[in-house]
């Protein structure tokens, strides 16, 4: 008997709780269903009213559960008035940017309804926007300060409806991201595929936007990127990037995995052009800045950082000198420090962390139909006062550049190099050394570009110091080397191979090259370089090539009249015409044959 009283109690109670919660839900299914048309007007209103009409929101459908406290909004559209916009910026009170959003589901979770309604505070546990399609419009809109009234501040427009809103989490997934900046004379676009955003703590009340451990009302933000892949829009190159991530917290961007990679082998890239074309294959392991502003970066448009570390890395740079150079195209403009001028966005970073960057710098010459290279392995450095910043440079208007690597990955070489920022000719002074070295490492370049090979050389020590600008640089040079044997090699345009001038190359050993410095009972000769670049060299080009001549001064074959750079490649260019229409010419005839 007991027992069933038990089990009878238990099923009352059991009725009870069960009647309460039917009533509870149809309760909420009533309150909800009540509540729906008004939380679509008051969402509309909000939006329109707190953007100053700016922004409309619309939406297919939208859920609320009271129990759970979630709110869900579907097929959301969210754009700008552009005639709102346009008055604004007539007034100079229109945002840097206006956003364009599109998205599937706006998910809330977890909001204290009743605290909204009683105490007006909103508390959200969590706001997630799944797989949106997000533009940002960026356009230049001077403020007059001293002329527009002070604006509310966001606070200020929500404080009649609410004393304070808090979300502890805010999260966009997998979002198409385009950046479009209309600042310019032509407008751009970025694209950016699954592209995620974390904000953490936001708290918008009396208080927080004059609390400056907070970041746009929030903790932080944090952002990543991944698996970023596509191809360039000459359909000569893909790029890759394994990751992007970065936060407010950290001033931390980091940048994994890039890499540009040539579709085409070297010399079918260079011949899907008429012209000389420098074909670049990158890949960086990491590239990271510390110190971001992200203010800046976002309001203005300006990179200022305390540093950037680049490393390791590869960096390869091929040239082919089949083609002609682009007619009326200088090289000069792209000097790293004028190429920094004409950058369009204003930067300043204090340093530039170079770490393990292997940099191969390869040509084809047609005179031997070879391609040769030059290496700097493990190059690793600083550049300080890298800046394009008006007000900087007045307080400091040069970059240096102290950096070391192996010259074909044996000999240990320094360089030093100053930038003058501001200087209108590209000035920039350049000094270093190089250690123990054997000439032979040299042979990759000196016979394919050179038509010379190095049978024999062993340098002791080299130092130099040279003063440059767009046209020309000069300076001097000691270099201790003995033992030093070549052979001078004919061309091989005929395709037939290249060939030792054995005659001459005895000459040369005989009479001309200086096998040794300092020579026997003789002090170590010493020498003074000069040298004028023509428009299709680089930077890079006119400091060794400058070194060039400093070294063929002391070896001795100095006093051998240069040949004119530019007469040569005609030369060469109208051998290699003749050839083609003699290769033409032949296959025509076992055409023929064949046939």
């Amino acid at each position: 008997m007991i027992a069933q009283h038990k089990n009878k109690l238990w099923i009352w109670i059991g009725s009870i709780v069960g009647g309460i919660i039917l009533i509870l839900a149809f309760g909420a299914m009533f309150i909800s269903a009540r509540w729906k048309p008004i939380l679509t007007d008051k969402i509309k209103e909000g939006v329109y009213n707190g953007s100053k009409h700016l922004y409309k929101i619309d939406f297919k459908s939208i859920n609320l559960n009271i129990i759970t406290g979630s709110l869900a909004l579907r097929d959301v559209t969210l754009k700008p008035d552009t005639m709102v916009y346009d008055t604004l910026k007539k007034q100079n009170l229109a945002p840097a940017h206006t956003f364009e959003l599109k998205l599937e589901k706006l998910q809330i979770s977890r909001v204290g309804i009743l605290t909204a309604y009683f105490k007006k505070r909103m508390n959200v546990s969590e706001i997630i926007l799944q797989n949106p399609s997000i533009n940002v419009i960026f356009s230049k809109v001077p403020k007059q300060t001293d002329t527009v009234k002070p604006e509310k501040t966001l606070y200020e427009q929500i404080s009649k409806t609410f004393k304070s809103i808090h979300v502890k989490t805010i999260k966009i997934v997998d979002a198409d991201f385009d950046y479009i900046n209309k600042s310019t004379p032509q407008k751009t676009k970025n694209s950016i595929k699954h592209f995620n955003v974390t904000i953490n703590d936001f708290l918008l009340d009396s208080l927080s936007g004059n609390d400056t451990t907070r970041f746009y009302y929030t903790k932080d933000i944090s952002f990543q990127i991944a698996g970023y892949k596509s191809i360039t829009k000459d359909k000569m190159y893909s790029m890759k990037i394994d990751t992007i991530d970065g936060s407010y917290t950290s001033k931390k961007i980091s940048i994994k995995g890039f890499t540009l990679k040539p579709l085409y082998p070297e010399l079918t890239f260079a011949r899907k052009y008429n012209i000389q074309k420098d074909r670049y294959d990158f890949s960086f392991t990491r590239i990271e800045f510390n110190g971001v502003d992200f203010i800046k970066l976002n309001t203005d448009q300006e990179i200022e950082a305390r540093s950037v570390r680049i490393g390791p890395a590869r960096v390869e740079v091929f040239m082919s000198r089949e083609s002609p150079p682009p007619p009326g195209f200088d090289k000069g403009r792209n000097y790293p420090h004028v190429a920094l001028k004409r950058l369009n966005i204003p930067t300043i970073v204090d340093t530039v962390k170079l770490r393990n960057i292997d940099v191969k710098y390869s040509e084809y010459n047609p005179a031997s139909k070879k391609i040769g290279a030059v290496e700097f392995k493990s190059l690793t450095g600083n550049i300080l006062n890298v800046t394009n910043d008006s007000l900087r440079l007045t307080k400091n208007h040069h970059a240096v550049a102290d950096l070391n690597s192996l010259l074909m990955g044996t000999g240990k070489l320094n360089v030093k190099i100053d930038f003058n920022l501001t200087d209108k000719n590209g000035a920039f002074t350049y000094s270093g050394s190089l250690g123990k070295f054997d000439f032979k490492n040299l042979n990759s370049l000196s016979k394919n570009l050179g038509l010379i090979e190095i049978e024999s050389g062993n340098v002791q020590h080299v130092d130099f110091k040279a003063n440059g600008n767009l046209r020309s640089a000069s300076g001097s040079m000691n270099m201790l080397y003995s033992n030093l044997k070549v052979k001078l090699l004919s061309d091989n345009i005929d395709g037939k191979g290249t060939k030792e001038k054995g005659f001459l190359s005895f000459l040369a050993n005989t009479l001309l090259i200086k096998d040794e410095n300092p020579s026997k009972g003789d002090p170590p000769r010493t020498a003074t370089m000069t040298n004028t670049r023509i428009n299709s060299a680089s930077f890079f080009n006119l400091m060794w090539k400058t070194i060039f001549v400093g070294i063929k001064d002391i070896v001795g074959v100095g006093i051998v009249p240069e040949k004119n750079p530019v007469k040569q490649q005609k030369v060469i260019a109208e051998k290699i015409k003749a050839q083609k229409k003699q290769d033409q010419k032949e296959a025509r005839k076992a055409r023929q044959e064949k046939n």
